[in-house]
């Protein structure tokens, strides 16, 4: 990042200017998680992380968000551009008639601006380049934010306070973030397994004067496998706009393998998320002894058929298959044939990756493209590595297996070889509940369809489905306690929307 920075001093690129660009950009991000005004408080260190924060908060605040001040140093040791930003936005609310007090915290949860408003800390402390172990009075500062976690979200700018930006260590008073907003890139540190809970939603600030080809290799880690974060810059050509004249042919005819007794709303909802991310056509084959409760209980857009043996499924015109959730394991043999001879592109989830997990050497015979989506414990039982982080885990077992992979998680990873390991970016803990799973496999198909490959098709379709799960949260009236996979389904296209729209 500073080299990049470097670079843009070169081409006449200010400080400040990149410091504008950052604090607009964090502003906007803040919106799209909290579209009311709230209240905002600001802790600050005395370094550029302070001044994106004061920019920040001069656009919240015109925005109609109420704006406190915490400054952990005395004002005269801020730097000179951050202590010009404080001014600019002392003299804004002064413009305004809302001059406050900056110095001590006031008793937060008090005096909202209205009913229900949100409450946020932004984490203005410590930028990219601090180290751990934290020194006061910036060890107090964040012990502070976590204490009032209880009643605000916490929203850290580059990188929670306290987290080591390289390499994910965080010392014990690092700052928990609920929402991360990196600005120029996600720093490797970010999206260490053990920085989950410290980094919270990961959200990439771009910044149009820092190029990214002006983003170096990292001395010394030529040799590592390259990754990047899935964000809406990196993921919206993905998805051209539909011609006028298009068809339900060009969108696929989507098979769909699931269900079995007392599973059979893994079927239907894996169906529903086909057909909410697009599919041309949805059919959704069952066994026979569940067929009435599937045919009542699916979409009336889905057309529901009965299976007396999966081997028979070969001969259908499908052009992608989903195979698994709800499956059960009753049929082994029929489910690995028809995962190793299908042609077609193919998504294999939940009792499918459970039933291949025993019969690992049929993908080295597969005869078309296969995205496997394990959650963990599905994760463990196709590739057994206690000791490894999850990108080695991801990493080597697409260096022995010719597929893609998507590991769901926190951090979702998405995961082929000769490709960069992909981290998501979306999604928040309401995710962790039954179904969600099934409704992910429905889109990655229906994606698929669509004519995307894999990798393609599982970045965005990991993306949607948890932009679809914080649009319930922030602007539905779910929680993340409450939230279903119905949710998720009903605001796919506002995901969709979303990733098209967003500047």
């Amino acid at each position: 990042m500073r080299a990049a920075e470097e670079a843009a001093f070169a081409r006449g690129i200010t400080a400040e200017t990149l410091m504008e660009e950052a604090g607009a950009g964090i502003a906007r991000a803040v919106a799209q998680f909290f579209p009311r005004a709230g209240r905002c408080l600001v802790f600050a260190g005395k370094g550029h992380n302070a001044g994106d924060a004061f920019v920040a908060a001069r656009w919240l605040e015109e925005a109609g968000w109420a704006i406190e001040i915490r400054l952990i140093f005395p004002e005269q040791e801020l730097s000179a551009l951050t202590s010009k930003k404080l001014a600019e936005l002392r003299a804004q609310e002064c413009g305004r008639g809302l001059c406050a007090p900056i110095g001590a915290t006031p008793g937060i949860g008090a005096q909202r601006p209205l009913p229900h408003s949100p409450i946020i800390i932004l984490d203005g402390l410590l930028g990219l380049g601090a180290h751990p172990p934290l020194r006061e009075p910036i060890r107090s500062a964040c012990r502070e934010i976590n204490s009032l976690r209880a009643k605000a979200r916490v929203i850290a700018i580059d990188l929670p306070t306290g987290l080591d930006g390289d390499t994910g260590e965080a010392d014990p008073d690092c700052v928990s973030a609920d929402f991360t907003l990196t600005v120029g890139a996600a720093k490797t540190g970010l999206v260490a397994d053990s920085a989950i809970d410290f980094v919270g939603r990961l959200e990439v600030v771009p910044l149009a004067d820092l190029r990214r080809d002006e983003l170096p290799l990292v001395p010394g880690r030529a040799e590592a496998r390259p990754s990047e974060a899935a964000t809406p810059e990196a993921l919206r050509n993905l998805l051209p706009r539909r011609s006028y004249s298009s068809y339900k042919n060009q969108f696929g005819r989507i098979g769909i393998v699931a269900g079995s007794r007392g599973f059979t709303g893994a079927a239907v909802m894996c169906s529903l998320g086909a057909l909410r991310a697009g599919a041309g056509l949805v059919e959704l084959f069952v066994p026979e002894e569940i067929y009435e409760i599937v045919a009542a209980a699916a979409a009336p857009e889905v057309m529901v058929k009965p299976v007396t043996s999966y081997a028979d499924l070969l001969a259908e015109p499908i052009d992608v298959w989903a195979v698994g959730p709800g499956l059960g394991k009753s049929r082994a043999e029929e489910i690995i044939e028809l995962i190793r001879e299908a042609g077609q592109p193919m998504v294999v989830d939940a009792d499918g990756l459970n039933i291949l997990a025993e019969n690992m050497a049929t993908l080295e015979k597969v005869r078309g493209a296969r995205l496997l989506t394990p959650h963990p414990g599905e994760m463990q039982r196709l590739f057994p590595a206690d000791k490894m982080s999850r990108a080695e885990t991801a990493t080597k077992f697409c260096a022995e297996h010719a597929v893609t992979l998507l590991l769901k998680g926190s951090r979702t990873i998405v995961a082929e070889a000769g490709r960069p390991l992909s981290y998501n970016t979306t999604g928040n803990p309401g995710l962790a509940t039954g179904g969600m799973g099934d409704v992910l496999t429905g889109v990655c198909a229906a994606l698929l369809g669509a004519k995307l490959l894999p990798n393609e098709a599982a970045r965005l379709g990991a993306w949607l489905c948890g932009r679809a799960a914080e649009l319930a949260v922030s602007d539905g009236n779910a929680s993340e306690e409450s939230l279903l996979p119905s949710d998720v389904l009903d605001r796919l296209g506002s995901a969709f929307r979303d990733l098209r729209e967003r500047t």
